[in-house]
């Protein structure tokens, strides 16, 4: 005669078992999609009213160093159009208010991965004298905590310099660095980097 109790409790135990194995996957998850993401810097000059500025121009790079390439051009289309939404600014050919530059710097770093570590888990096998027959015990999983250590990766920073066209004196600086899926920077990393500056300027101008 099978024995119900036993499994109940064997499905039970189960449910336990993967109930704790998507707990695990999830906070891991998470994670890794709390450590991703640009990290965002803005310095400003003091006593300077940004808002009075409302026209730019790019500063001409040297020509002998200038790659002239896809992904600068995206850098200067993704900045001009942030600043065209972000702060009403208007890029002009004579006479601008501001002169904009950039940078781009590419280097080896590391970061912190986690992997969830579990107890052990699995059935034991005992033998009830009294009823002269071998049962089953299942033992669950339960997460002990995470496994850390550092993967070596490629950085990508891009740095924007804005600058008063009068005056030559930079009034604000902004820098943002991401972790880049090939050995050179994309459109779509240049897009997250960029977004990630203007984000942070949002967020100290309201300070």
């Amino acid at each position: 005669m099978r024995d119900i109790s036993y499994d109940c409790y064997n499905y039970k135990n189960i449910r336990m078992k993967r109930i704790t194995l998507i707990i695990g996957c999830v906070v891991s998850v998470a994670v890794v999609l709390f450590g991703c993401g640009p990290t965002a810097h803005i310095e400003r000059a003091k006593n300077v009213n940004l808002n009075s500025y409302k026209t730019f121009a790019w500063a001409q790079r040297d020509v002998k160093k200038s790659r002239g390439s896809v992904v600068e051009e995206r850098i200067r289309d993704a900045v001009s159009q942030e600043l065209s939404k972000t702060q009403n600014w208007q890029e002009v050919r004579q006479h601008p208010d501001v002169i904009l530059s950039y940078d781009v710097l590419t280097e080896k770093s590391s970061r912190v991965a986690s992997d969830p570590v579990y107890s052990w888990g699995g059935y034991r096998t005992f033998y009830n004298p009294y009823r002269r027959h071998f049962y089953r015990v299942y033992y669950p999983q339960h997460l002990m905590g995470f496994d850390h250590y550092r993967v070596p990766i490629k950085e990508g920073t891009i740095t924007i310099t804005i600058v008063d066209a009068n005056t030559d004196q930079a009034i604000l600086q902004g820098w943002a660095t991401d972790e880049l899926n090939y050995n050179k920077i994309t459109s779509r990393e240049v897009n997250r980097i960029v977004t990630a500056i203007f984000r942070k300027w949002a967020e100290t101008s309201n300070k």
